[in-house]
C-alpha cells in the first residue's frame, strides 16, 4: 500500500508540474500583447468552406427540368453545364457576367498542413528504407576483416557524421542533382538516406559486436557458412538489441526531414511557412506544426514499444 500511495503521490506531483508549466506559458503569452486566433488555422488543416461555382463568361441562364444549370454564352462558345450544387444563386433566364457566382456546393478537402504532413511522412519512410539498406551494408563492412571495405565504411561514417545535414542536402541537390538531373524530392531522399545510413551503420555494428563470439562459433560448428550464420543467428539477436536506438534514429530522421524545405520540398515545415505568409497567424501555425511532428513521433514510439513487448514475450 505504501508503494502504491507513493506512486500516486509522484503522479500527482507530475500533473501539478505540467499544469504549472501550462499556466506559466499562458501567462507569459499574455505579456507579448498577441491576439490568439486559433480558428484561422483550422482551414489549413481541413477546408470545409463551400465551393463556389463561377460563371466562365457572359451569357444567359437556363434551368433544366432535371435541375441542371446551363449558361449559354453570348459568343456561341461551348455552354457551361453545372449538374451538382447545394444552393443556387440564379434563376431561369437570368443574365450573368463572367465571374458571377452561380451556385455553391458543400466542399471538403485536406489543407496544406495535412498535405505537408503527408509529404514529411512519405519522405521519411522512403528515406528510412534506403537508410536501413545502406546502414546494414556499411555496418557489415565495418566489422569485416578486409581492410579495404572496413576503411571505406569508416571513411563514409566519419565524413557523414562530421558534416551538417543541411550542407549535405545542398551538395546533393545543387551538385549531384545537377550532374544526374535529380528532382527535389529524390535529392531530399538521397541526402536523408545517406545521412541516416551512417548512424544506422554504427548502431548495427555495435549490435552485432554485442553478441558473444561464441554464437558465431556455435553456428559455424553446426555447418553454417558465414552469411547464413550472420543472417539466421547473429542479426536476429542484434535486431532485438538495436531496436530502441534504431527507433530513436527514425524519430530523428522525421525531425531532420524538416531541413528539406530549404530545397523547396513542400513538407510540413515549408507548408507552415507558406500558411504563415498568408494568414499571419505565426504562433498558432508553428504550435500546430510542432503538434503534428509530435503526433508522428509519439505514434512511432508507441509502435516500437509494442514491438519490443512482442519480442520480449517471444524470448
Amino acid at each position: 500500500m505504501l508503494r502504491t500511495s507513493n506512486r500516486w503521490l509522484w503522479h500527482g506531483i507530475f500533473v501539478v508540474i505540467v499544469a504549472l508549466s501550462i499556466v506559466g506559458i499562458y501567462q507569459a503569452s499574455k505579456q507579448i500583447n498577441y491576439n490568439w486566433q486559433w480558428e484561422r488555422v483550422t482551414p489549413f488543416l481541413f477546408d470545409t468552406s463551400p465551393k463556389e461555382v463561377i460563371a466562365a463568361g457572359d451569357g444567359s441562364v437556363v434551368i433544366n427540368d432535371d435541375g441542371s444549370l446551363v449558361v449559354n454564352f453570348d459568343y456561341d462558345d461551348e455552354p457551361q453545364v453545372v449538374t451538382q450544387y447545394d444552393e443556387l444563386f440564379v434563376a431561369d433566364s437570368d443574365i450573368v457576367f463572367e465571374g458571377d457566382v452561380l451556385a455553391q456546393s458543400e466542399h471538403w478537402a485536406v489543407g496544406p498542413l495535412i498535405l505537408g504532413l503527408w509529404v514529411t511522412l512519405k519522405i521519411s519512410i522512403i528515406s528510412l528504407f534506403f537508410a536501413v539498406i545502406i546502414g546494414l551494408v556499411a555496418g557489415l563492412m565495418r566489422i569485416s576483416n578486409n581492410p579495404v571495405t572496413k576503411n571505406l565504411s569508416f571513411l563514409y561514417v566519419e565524413i557523414i557524421r562530421g558534416t551538417p545535414l543541411l550542407i549535405q542536402i545542398f551538395i546533393v541537390y545543387f551538385f549531384l542533382g545537377t550532374i544526374f538531373d535529380l528532382e527535389r524530392f529524390t535529392a531530399g531522399v538521397v541526402a536523408l538516406s545517406v545521412f541516416t545510413g551512417a548512424y544506422i551503420a554504427e548502431i548495427i555494428r555495435s549490435g552485432i559486436q554485442s553478441i558473444p563470439p561464441g554464437q558465431m562459433e556455435a553456428a559455424r560448428s553446426l555447418g553454417m557458412n558465414y552469411p547464413k550464420a550472420m543472417a539466421y543467428v547473429i542479426l536476429p539477436q542484434a535486431f532485438k538489441r538495436t531496436l530502441p536506438p534504431m527507433a530513436g534514429q527514425l524519430i530523428t530522421l522525421i525531425k531532420d526531414s524538416s531541413l528539406v524545405s530549404v530545397i523547396s520540398i513542400t513538407d510540413l515545415t515549408k507548408a507552415g511557412r507558406e500558411v504563415i505568409s498568408g494568414s499571419f497567424a505565426t504562433f498558432e501555425v508553428w504550435f500546430v506544426v510542432a503538434g503534428l511532428y509530435l503526433l508522428l513521433t509519439i505514434s512511432l514510439s508507441w509502435v516500437v514499444q509494442r514491438i519490443e513487448k512482442r519480442l520480449a514475450s517471444s524470448d
